[in-house]
């Protein structure tokens, strides 16, 4: 964790642009020093020519960083290599001036010099076409790194709208129970809400995590289930068995929670004398989940005098399970006459 604070902080740092201008500039001074022979002529004399020539560099580098490149880069190239050319025609003749009337006294020099001023024009055009390089690198990995940052936030809020939609959807149908209990005055009612506060704690507490322990969200299906075995006819036949290790995966919560709601709500609920039947298997393999979820179809599904809420439906599921585990999940439906059945299969690593 240290180490990893200490490589973010490093990498904040050196992405802030003064401090990659300064390395920049060091490192070409520091070629230039070491191309200069600064062992034979002296470093105090090679090191101030070389910070005299790092100026005029200066000058073209950003003359060329924050007026021909803004300007005429992206509407015309040949233009713009134009006047790079011309400007680097302008400030190399100043440069060898000011270097000529340095070497007073060194007529050897000044003669190198001048017989040199071509390869100190190519000089600084490579030097301010490698800015120009440099810029749209910079320039390209910056907009890479906001249009990640921009999909992050993106998936981030579609996971959450996504989310939403399933705890009030639950906490809805479950109060709706315990109304009707109440007006029964069952003695289920306290056990309801006993198991209606732990699945909110669970939602409100624990689901934030992007993944959460699979032992959680077990014992957040039985909790589940067991509600609907409360108001369920003494007939209904809902199971739930697991097989393999579960005590250290981890999963994305409420994932399952679309298949429990539609399997109550297009299943079972029509059964009007009982009989019917959930049956769950969640099955684990290493990092390979199995969850399949089955329930029985009413031969006539009763007329509804009142429209229930709608479910948050196979496509909400498909979508979360898209971002969440993208490529690591497979989701299969069976639809018979008189039985649904869905499994899913999970990488979970």
């Amino acid at each position: 964790m240290k180490m990893q604070r200490f490589i973010d902080r490093s990498y904040d740092l050196l992405t802030m642009r003064p401090v990659y201008h300064a390395i920049f500039w060091l490192v070409l001074f520091l070629m230039l020093v070491y191309l200069g022979d600064a062992g034979a002529r002296g470093w105090w004399f090679v090191m101030s020519n070389e910070l005299i020539g790092l100026f005029f560099f200066a000058v073209l580098v950003y003359f060329n960083l924050f007026y021909l490149i803004p300007n005429y880069l992206a509407k015309n190239v040949l233009l713009y290599i134009g006047l790079v050319m011309a400007a680097c025609a302008i400030v190399t003749p100043i440069k060898i001036l000011v270097l000529y009337l340095k070497f007073t006294g060194r007529p050897e020099e000044q003669e190198n010099l001048v017989m040199m001023q071509g390869w100190w024009y190519v000089g600084s055009f490579l030097v301010t076409i490698l800015s120009t390089f440099l810029r749209v690198v910079t320039d390209w990995w910056r907009y890479q790194q906001e249009k990640q940052i921009l999909q992050t936030q993106t998936i981030q809020s579609e996971l959450r709208f996504l989310k939403s939609q399933i705890n009030p959807h639950f906490l809805f149908n479950t109060l709706n129970n315990l109304y009707a209990l109440t007006l029964k005055k069952s003695d289920k009612a306290p056990e309801i809400v006993l198991k209606l506060s732990e699945i909110m704690r669970y939602m409100l507490y624990e689901c934030n995590e992007k993944r959460v322990l699979l032992t959680k969200e077990i014992h957040y299906i039985h909790n589940y289930l067991d509600l609907e075995r409360l108001r369920q006819p003494s007939g209904a036949d809902i199971t739930f068995t697991t097989e393999g290790q579960i005590s250290e995966q981890l999963i994305a919560p409420l994932i399952f929670v679309p298949f429990l709601e539609n399997s109550f709500k297009h299943g079972l609920n029509h059964h009007m004398h009982g009989g019917g039947y959930v049956r769950l298997h969640l099955k684990v393999e290493g990092e390979h989940l199995e969850f399949r979820i089955e329930n029985s179809k009413a031969e006539q599904l009763p007329r509804l005098d009142h429209p229930t809420s709608g479910g948050i439906g196979l496509v909400n599921v498909r979508q979360r399970l898209k971002i969440l585990y993208p490529d690591h999940y497979q989701l299969s439906v069976e639809d018979e006459p008189n039985r649904y059945a869905v499994t899913l299969n999970l990488q979970l690593n």
